[in-house]
C-alpha cells in the first residue's frame, strides 16, 4: 500500500547502524562541519532507489511531508521520488516549484546533485534562466550549489553559456563544496568542448581557488595539468 507510514518502513528495513556511523563522518556532520546535526539511518542510494521504485505514485504532498524529515535518506527518497514524478507527469512546473520552495531541506551536496539537474536543469533547459543566478547570489551554499549543477542538464545538450556565466560569480566563492561543483561542471563541459573550457581557463584560471582549477583540470594531460597549477600557461 502506498503510505507514507509503509515507505518509512520499508527504507528502515533496509538500514544498517554501521553503514550509518560511516556516512555521519563522511556527510561531516559534527559541531561546525557542513552536515552538523544531519541524521542517517545507513542506507546506500541504491537501496533507496530500490524503495523508490514502488513509491513513485505517492501523493505529492506526502512526498513534501517525507523531504521535511530529518533523516537525511528520507530527504532523499522524497527528491528522488520528486525526480520520477517530475519526468513522468505533465504538470512538471508544480514539481519544480516545490523545489525551489523547499531547498532549505535540500542542503547536502548528494540531495543536491542527484535531484538539481534533473529538475531545476530540465525544467529551465529551453526556459529563462534566471532563477539560477539569483540562486547563484544566495548566502545558502546549497542554493549556490543548486545554481551551478543544475546546469550539467544544458552541458548534456551541449549548452555551455550558463554555466560559464555562473561558473564566474563563483569564482571567489568561499566554501570548498562549491569550489568542487564549479570545477566539476567545467571539467564535464571540457568533455563536449574542450576549446570553450581552456578559453574559461585563461580568462580565469589564475583567479580560481586550487580545489576548483585542479577538479577543472583533471582530466588534462599531466604536463598540461602543471603548467595551470604552476600558472605557466
Amino acid at each position: 500500500m502506498l503510505t507514507l507510514l509503509n515507505l518509512k518502513k520499508e527504507l528502515r528495513m533496509e538500514a544498517s547502524p554501521n553503514k550509518a556511523k560511516i556516512s555521519q563522518r563522511f556527510f561531516k556532520t559534527g559541531p561546525g562541519e557542513y552536515g552538523e546535526g544531519d541524521v542517517f539511518l545507513g542506507i546506500t542510494v541504491p537501496d533507496t532507489r530500490k524503495v523508490v521504485k514502488g513509491y513513485s505514485n505517492l501523493k505529492l504532498k506526502e512526498v513534501v511531508r517525507l523531504l521535511h524529515s530529518k533523516i537525511h535518506e528520507e530527504r532523499l527518497t522524497a527528491l528522488l521520488i520528486m525526480v520520477n514524478k517530475f519526468q513522468a507527469e505533465k504538470n512538471k512546473e508544480k514539481i519544480y516549484n516545490l523545489y525551489l520552495k523547499n531547498t532549505k531541506y535540500i542542503n547536502s551536496w548528494d540531495l543536491v546533485d542527484l535531484s538539481a539537474p534533473k529538475i531545476i536543469g530540465a525544467y529551465l533547459l529551453c526556459k529563462p534562466k534566471l532563477i539560477l543566478y539569483k540562486l547563484a547570489e544566495s548566502k545558502n551554499i546549497w542554493e549556490r550549489r543548486i545554481s551551478i549543477i543544475s546546469t550539467f542538464c544544458f552541458i548534456k545538450n551541449n549548452k555551455f553559456k550558463e554555466t560559464l556565466k555562473i561558473a564566474k560569480i563563483l569564482l571567489n566563492d568561499e566554501q570548498d563544496l562549491i569550489h568542487k561543483a564549479v570545477g566539476w561542471m567545467l571539467r564535464e563541459v571540457g568533455k563536449r568542448d574542450l576549446k570553450t573550457e581552456k578559453e574559461f581557463l585563461k580568462k580565469y584560471y589564475k583567479r580560481m581557488p586550487r580545489t576548483m582549477l585542479r577538479y577543472a583540470i583533471e582530466k588534462f594531460p599531466e604536463k598540461k595539468r602543471k603548467k595551470y597549477l604552476l600558472n605557466l600557461i
